[in-house]
């Protein structure tokens, strides 16, 4: 027996709308995803995750759907408002995303990543942005973020690429213990079988990310999507052609920065630097 296809939210936003429209003409076309994937030149598994809105559409497929089922120019309006929306619960989505990764690769210009920071100094980085918070709702946070790391320890997690800036490595949060720790930690992530670690140090000077955070999130079958976020906002990209640019960015960045040996002896270095 098939599977049952899953059920589609269509007022949930334009993108959902548009998977939504793509499954209804395509039904009403009798046509599957096979033979749409051979008519637009989008692979089946692709064309499927669209529907249900997993991800953002190719740009040429709008017009291709147009030109497939006469529908006269309206998946391309929907594609031009899905394409300026802000995901609905991005920052689940994100979660969600980060879970199913194949390769993570990140950014940090000021704050150590999420994913490899400690317990102390997560939980003084919650104390420092969060100064009103009761003790329980900082460990509620704490734990939330130890259990997002787990994915990392499982054997069939991501592969996890960092390049850290010297200033997140300088800027203390917790006191001397709790950033010797974090620099101990982050020394031994800088090369391993599933992780690499780069110093970009001072001396580089400016680049395009500067400023900011960027997470770069690979799927199963080569689906990518990002992650920029702020002091208190963050934006998730799906479409190609912005994530492609920030890919680019942060090629070239990693370019740039120490190797994973040079990086390890940074770190140390910093490490020594410390008070006493």
């Amino acid at each position: 027996m098939p599977a049952r296809p899953r059920e589609l939210t269509p007022d949930r936003s334009a993108r959902h709308l548009f998977g939504a429209k793509m499954r209804a003409y395509r039904e009403r076309a009798v046509m599957s995803l096979e033979a749409l994937s051979d008519v637009v030149n989008v692979s089946r598994s692709h064309l499927s995750r669209i529907e249900t809105a997993e991800v953002m559409p190719p740009p040429s497929l709008p017009a291709a759907l147009d030109a497939a089922f006469g529908t006269d120019g309206i998946f391309e309006e929907l594609y031009r408002l899905a394409s300026k929306e802000i995901h609905p619960d991005q920052f689940r989505r994100l979660m969600e995303l980060e879970a199913r990764a194949t390769v993570i690769e990140e950014y940090a210009s000021q704050i150590v990543p999420g994913l490899v920071q400690t317990e102390d100094y997560i939980r003084a980085q919650f104390m420092l942005s969060n100064p009103k918070a009761a003790p329980a709702e900082i460990e509620e946070l704490v734990t939330a973020r130890l259990t997002r790391q787990a994915l990392l320890r499982d054997a069939t997690g991501p592969d996890h690429w960092i390049v850290i800036d010297e200033a997140a490595l300088r800027r203390g949060f917790g006191g001397t213990a709790v950033m010797r720790a974090q620099l101990a930690r982050l020394a031994e992530l800088t090369l391993t079988p599933t992780t690499v670690l780069q110093v970009l140090p001072f001396e580089h000077g400016g680049h395009a990310l500067v400023g900011g955070s960027l997470m770069l999130l690979t799927m199963a079958g080569g689906v990518q999507v990002a992650y920029e976020e702020s002091i208190s906002t963050g934006s998730l990209l799906e479409d190609l052609a912005l994530v492609a640019e920030r890919h680019r960015a942060y090629d070239l960045l990693r370019a740039c920065a120490l190797s994973p040996n040079d990086s390890a002896a940074f770190i140390r270095s910093v490490m020594e630097a410390l008070p006493t």
